[in-house]
């Protein structure tokens, strides 16, 4: 070889499949629906859950406004569709394992609502965030290895979890333990 590094072993892709194709299309569609769904099941068990049991613990003092949740949501889950659908363009051979990370990921952030809003449990719930936390940095690194712009859409979520991973942490504190 000539000392140049082969862009496959690296996990580069070398050229995307085009953006515009029908079946590229598709697979955003599909991206955008995946989060979405996720969006909505969360949603489900969290919203009945505000104005009673939710209302009554003790928060930090940097609560964010319960209203900013679902605008700040909305637009992180279109970002993290945008950028696996950005990695699912990408003819890597790290592809496959980026988008199964990214799919854990993805189970994690559903199960954390379904574990704090729905059972309430706050230690638990805290576990499950920072293994969230965790696999999110874990899909961003692999992610940069294949796409830089799909690796840059999931920073502002990396950040957002890791408030509300500190929110968490305080409402845990705050409130005791069962």
């Amino acid at each position: 070889m000539n000392g140049v590094a082969d862009p496959a072993r690296a996990g580069v892709a070398e050229k995307p499949a085009p953006a515009f194709s029908g079946r590229s299309l598709l697979v955003l569609l599909l991206s955008l629906a995946i989060c979405g769904a996720v969006a909505v099941s969360a949603s489900l068990v969290t919203i009945p859950q505000i104005p009673g049991w939710y209302a009554t613990l003790r928060k930090p003092f940097f609560q964010p406004p319960n209203w900013l949740f679902g605008p700040a949501w909305t637009v992180l889950y279109v970002m993290m569709a945008v950028a696996v659908w950005q990695v699912w363009r990408r003819r890597s051979p790290l592809t496959g394992k980026a988008i199964g990370l990214y799919a854990l990921q993805l189970a994690f952030n559903m199960g954390w609502s379904f574990v704090f809003f729905g059972a309430h449990l706050l230690p638990a719930s805290f576990a499950v965030i920072v293994v969230l936390e965790a696999l999110i940095l874990w899909t961003i690194s692999l992610f940069g290895r294949i796409d830089r712009a799909a690796m840059l859409l999931l920073i502002p979520y990396a950040v957002w979890v890791a408030y509300a991973t500190m929110l968490d942490l305080s409402i845990v504190v705050l409130n005791g333990t069962p």
